[in-house]
């Protein structure tokens, strides 16, 4: 287990903790392309630095690579239902772009907000699948996702089996034969509306973003081009008019790497939050298809309960010989529900949790990439303003 009590637990998101307080300090750092040709797949050093003695010392350092990550995502899934899981950043569906600087940049970027997010959380922080993410050596990590890659493939003909089943129930609520079953709490209803909404607003404010990124580097790229221009037209003039002129397109070029900077930073610090938070409402969704399920699981069982109840009624005012048994089928069938609805409880308990953390680290996440981007933007305008201001002077003087 990463911590043994409820304390808040340091991160590398976090000031650091004062001396003599449990702390967790993760970096996912250095990306190194590894293989060829489409075997090819970008490894991390993944460093672990706490004064905690469950991670074996001061520091670990481990390689992974980004299918080990989508292996702890997918096992806290599994586990911790009601939780909102940290969502991975996205995969390139461009094969040209997969190993872009860029693109390895911010995939970088993405990977160590992810595992802070969960060495930052009160429950997830405790996990063995995070412990043996970080702490495993490559071959130890390799063996323990092969072994389960194994199971999982025995298990195929279930799944399918399961699959059949779950598209059967599907055609049924379609063609009317069953309706789906749906909790009716007011609140709930709100949240559901609330969580839509704020996706696909978070989606167009992310799509515009990207727009802004866009211009920047189209008109980084005019002024560089407009600044060789100017140069040679500097070039082939008089002295007065070609020192002007060639000042005019330095300028140019100058503000045209500014321009190209602060594109780099808007798509990092401001397209790329918001396009996380559209991935983390996502998450949110998924808890929330968690719930429906543990709902629709909680009402079917309560029912088959009270019918087996009312069958054993039955057969004891027959005084059949198969009460004894409808007897035993009803005690299990009833331990099964209260089991369900604990399950759907628990849920509900902890989604309303994690709900109040999810909006205070929006707040605080979204407040300071929109700070940033207003800051960076003023920023440019000065610099913009300024230089162009510099060449009128000379400009005049002609």
């Amino acid at each position: 287990m990463i911590s043994t009590d409820n304390d808040p637990v340091e991160t590398s998101q976090s000031p650091r903790s004062p001396s003599g307080k449990a702390f967790v300090m993760i970096s996912v750092t250095e990306p190194v392309k590894m293989g060829t040709g489409v075997q090819s797949y970008i490894s991390y050093r993944v460093i672990t630095k706490s004064n905690m003695t469950e991670f074996e010392g001061p520091e670990k350092i481990v390689i992974r690579r980004y299918s080990d990550f989508e292996w702890l995502h997918d096992k806290l899934s599994e586990k911790y239902k009601g939780i909102f899981i940290p969502p991975l950043p996205e995969k390139s569906a461009v094969e040209k772009f997969r190993f872009s600087a860029e693109f390895i940049e911010m995939r970088r970027q993405g990977l160590d907000v992810f595992i802070n997010r969960i060495a930052s959380h009160p429950v997830l922080r405790k996990s063995e699948d995070l412990r043996t993410f970080l702490l495993e050596e490559e071959e130890r990590m390799e063996r323990i996702r092969s072994i389960e890659a194994g199971i999982f493939s025995k298990k195929s003909s279930d799944i399918f089996q399961m699959f059949k089943d779950v598209q059967s129930k599907v055609s049924d609520v379609v063609l009317g034969k069953e309706k789906p079953v749906e909790e009716s709490d007011p609140e709930y209803e709100k949240l559901k509306t609330y969580i839509f909404e704020l996706e696909n607003h978070l989606a167009e404010t992310q799509k515009q973003a990207f727009r802004l990124v866009k211009r920047h580097r189209e008109l980084g790229q005019s002024l560089a081009d407009f600044g060789k221009a100017m140069k040679l037209l500097g070039a082939c003039e008089g002295e007065s008019f070609g020192k002007a002129f060639s000042e005019l397109g330095s300028k140019g070029e100058i503000l045209s790497l500014k321009l190209q900077k602060e594109a780099y930073n808007l798509l990092m610090n401001f397209e790329e939050p918001l396009k996380d938070y559209v991935r983390a409402v996502q998450s949110i969704k998924a808890t929330m298809a968690d719930r429906a399920n543990a709902f629709r699981q909680h009402c079917e069982l309560a029912e088959t309960t009270k019918l087996k109840e009312i069958n054993l009624d039955k057969l004891r005012l027959m005084h059949s010989e198969r009460a004894r048994e409808a007897e035993i089928d009803f005690k299990e069938s009833k331990a099964e529900s209260e089991e369900a609805t604990k399950r759907f409880e628990a849920i509900i308990n902890t989604m309303n949790e994690e709900l109040a953390r999810f909006q205070e680290q929006k707040t605080a996440e979204l407040g300071l990439a929109f700070h940033e981007f207003a800051k960076g933007q003023a920023k440019l305008a000065h610099d913009v303003a300024d230089a162009w201001r510099g060449v009128l002077p000379k400009l005049e003087a002609l």
